[in-house]
């Protein structure tokens, strides 16, 4: 039987959303301390070369400038692993994106960095530190450098080869790894159809509105103060105290309003060197990035080369799968080739897999998530092979997927076994809508129009929340947690914490807290601040009960025994005239003394993962090769919808990201390894012009692990779109693409290619 709530699944207005609509909200740049300075970054001209000599002897002559950082002023991280963020990292790559050390490795690497009074003069006094460099040739493509003749990125990085390290010569293929699931040959000798086809992918920018930002005050005291815009203050802190070798109780960060981030605001690139110029001057010191900035010298997702190969009975089930992965991981070991390879064949019950994954060094920035990193690159793969077998073998590819569907009890080739998730239920309430039962509409454009369908996954994830909750004498609840807030996360988590407590989502008011103010809290990524953080408050809540159960029990002088909690009211067993709600009974303790603060810290299980599938209706001009989206459909199952608005919102936006990732984003690079379209300008990305309406649609398949049954949303729907939009364009102009994004250009390149 369904659980009934009074909070969740309701439509509350956001807590903070009269400061966002106001402007009072304050973000990184909005940070003004006394006396402070402004630092500017000085950035590689050069996407591979040796740096011989920095000379900053001119700018420091400048008046105004009171500081200078290279490499030199951080100490050597030395070659160790740490555990930050999402992902492991290599102190050394770590230290040196945020200031190089010997070499750039890519155009816009960060080279040196000054502090001066006013912006204006660190921007000239930047132009005359001068750098000599060797250039280096460039490797740009991901098979190119696995080759063993292609310039090496890195003397100390080797391949690990399934997990052993071979040091015999440098490499820039940082890993390769399989996943192997039965027994693939015998699976493809069963198949009555094997389609086998290659794929490439652009590197591709989270596109998220605001640059980073970085406020640092270095006091004599030893003790550091960051305010930054960031997705995880924790991580923040780990990373500055890894690289600068400071103890993390002498770090305090203060997480900012955040302009969005998608994955891209977890790793630090301006915070330490903030920190350096401000311990040098002894001032607070402020560094903002430009736009270019952002595009050259932050982590974009990777560009990639994949091959699928799926094989299928006649009767249409899969009986083998291969896929051979090689993701860029940009200048430093990293790419999110793991997950792609964790996902790539996660929607289907496959009993015959092989996968090969490939880490690969190339002259391009570090690669950084967005939104389910890896994951989009494999499903374009993955799921236009399967639209393929879906149109040999003359199957609707709905009911493909209801065949073939991963279910309860299905074991995903990297080896874990579902519990109940909601791949089915996805397809099935894709079948019914009427968009997919509706005939293809006949537009006024003599235009042909096609339909296609794909699905995605991704696995979300658990990992360590901390939330305090402080019960006021009016009845409210001040919610203190450690979780920035990018998609309506306050809401989420408070919502939960008042369904627990049986009072209004109003009464509840949360704060995103310093490092200094909550338990320890991991990052807002893996879509899991609702479910990990709501689990935190939920446990809070159920300590707040229990301290409110005592409470009523002195105030009537009975046993604990005999007082129950229900629903925001507090009842006797034996006298019904005895009962008070959650309101007076906070207003009576605060008069006696009674203090009430709820604690908790989860670490919950990893959920079952989650699933969706997309429905697109496009319009192909096959003159220009324009595709215009007609009709957009995104079904999700989202385990249980906190807050309907804003589950719809994270699925329709990540569905706009994944249409421009489909159509037209790209970094455009020369054939020196510099990115010509570093702007908002040059650099395409979707406007509210290039769209329909996105229908979202909520599937509920609660994961049995969660108090609310609650699964993250912010990742999976940016994975279907582009092999659900190059699917409805084979249906209307009978090409394959094969290649992200498929612009106007390459669509026509298709097309005379197949006349």
């Amino acid at each position: 039987m369904a659980q009934v709530f009074q909070v969740i699944g309701t439509r509350p207005i956001r807590h903070d959303g009269l400061d966002k609509v106001t402007g009072r909200a304050q973000y990184g740049a909005d940070i003004q301390l006394s006396g402070m300075l402004h630092g500017r970054v000085l950035r590689s001209s050069h996407a591979h070369a040796r740096i011989k000599s920095i000379d900053a002897s001119a700018a420091l002559k400048v008046p105004g400038v009171e500081a200078v950082a290279t490499a030199a002023d951080l100490p050597e991280s030395g070659d160790r692993i740490a555990h930050l963020g999402e992902g492991a990292v290599n102190l050394r790559h770590l230290s040196s994106n945020c200031l190089a050390r010997g070499k750039v490795h890519y155009k816009g690497q960060a080279v040196a960095a000054l502090a001066a009074t006013n912006p204006h003069i660190a921007e000239e006094a930047l132009a005359l530190i001068k750098v000599d460099y060797e250039p280096l040739p460039p490797v740009m493509d991901v098979r190119e450098a696995m080759k063993d003749s292609a310039p090496k990125l890195h003397a100390d990085v080797f391949t690990e080869e399934m997990g052993q390290l071979k040091k015999d010569k440098p490499s820039n293929v940082a890993k390769h790894f399989q996943f192997k699931l039965g027994d693939v040959h015998k699976g493809f000798a069963q198949a009555a159809v094997t389609v086998e086809r290659e794929f490439h992918t652009a590197t591709v920018h989270q596109g998220y509105i605001e640059p980073h930002n970085a406020t640092a005050m270095f006091n004599p005291d030893g003790n550091v103060t960051i305010w930054c815009s960031t997705q995880g203050a924790f991580t923040v802190r780990a990373q500055v105290s890894e690289l600068l070798q400071i103890p993390v109780s002498r770090i305090k960060v203060v997480p900012l309003e955040i302009g969005g981030g998608f994955g891209g605001k977890i790793r630090v690139y301006l915070e330490p060197v903030a920190a350096v110029l401000s311990k040098k001057t002894g001032k607070p010191v402020k560094i903002l990035m430009d736009r270019a900035a952002v595009f050259e010298g932050t982590g974009p997702t990777p560009g990639s080369y994949i091959r699928v190969k799926l094989g299928a009975d006649k009767t249409g089930k899969l009986v083998a799968g291969e896929a051979y992965l090689a993701y860029e991981a940009g200048a430093f070991p990293g790419s999110p080739i793991g997950p792609g390879a964790m996902c790539i064949f996660a929607c289907y019950d496959i009993p015959n897999v092989l996968i090969d994954g490939f880490d690969v060094c190339v002259n391009k920035p570090a690669t950084a998530a967005y939104r389910a990193p890896g994951a989009t690159n494999a499903a374009f793969a993955s799921e236009t092979v399967v639209d393929e077998i879906c149109r040999q073998l003359k199957i609707d590819p709905l009911e493909f997927r209801l065949k073939n569907g991963a279910k309860e009890g299905t074991r995903r080739a990297d080896g874990p076994i579902y519990p109940r998730i909601g791949m089915i239920e996805t397809v099935e309430a894709a079948k019914k809508h009427p968009h997919y039962v509706a005939p293809l509409a006949p537009g006024s454009s003599p235009f042909p129009r096609g339909r296609g369908v794909a699905s995605g996954f991704w696995f979300n994830i658990g990992l360590k929340s901390s939330v305090t909750a402080s019960v006021n004498n009016d009845g409210t609840v001040s919610l203190v947690e450690g979780s920035t807030d990018i998609g309506g996360t306050r809401v989420s988590v408070a919502m939960q914490l008042a369904e627990a407590l049986g009072i209004r989502a109003e009464d509840v008011r949360p704060v995103v807290a310093d490092t200094d103010s909550v338990g320890y809290t991991d990052v807002t990524g893996g879509s899991r601040v609702t479910y990990a953080t709501g689990w935190a408050a939920y446990e809070a809540a159920q300590d707040i009960k229990w301290q409110m159960l005592e409470k009523a029990a002195q105030l009537w002088k009975t046993d604990l025994d005999n007082v129950v909690y229900d629903k925001g009211v507090i009842r006797a067993k034996d006298d019904p005239a005895k009962k008070i709600t959650f309101k007076e009974l906070a207003e009576k303790i605060q008069h006696k003394g009674g203090i009430v603060v709820g604690r908790a810290t989860v670490d919950p299980p990893w959920p079952g993962g989650a699933f969706a599938t997309h429905i697109v209706d496009v319009e192909v001009d096959p003159d220009t090769g324009k595709v215009s989206i007609l009709r957009y459909t995104a079904v999700q199952d989202c385990g249980k919808a906190i807050h309907p608005s804003y589950v719809e919102g994270q699925i329709q936006g990540g569905a706009v990201q994944g249409i421009g990732w489909a159509l037209n984003e790209e970094y455009a690079y020369n054939a020196k390894g510099e990115m010509t379209n570093a702007s908002f300008l040059d650099y395409r990305m979707p406007t509210s012009l290039d769209l329909p309406m996105i229908d979202a649609v909520i599937v509920e398949v609660p994961d049995p692990k969660h108090p609310y049954g609650v699964r993250g949303v912010g990742e999976v729907p940016i994975v279907p779109p582009p092999a659900a939009i190059a699917n409805a364009i084979y249906a209307a102009v009978g090409v394959r693409m094969n290649e992200l994004p498929m612009s106007p250009g390459r669509v026509v390149k298709a097309l005379a290619a197949k006349k």
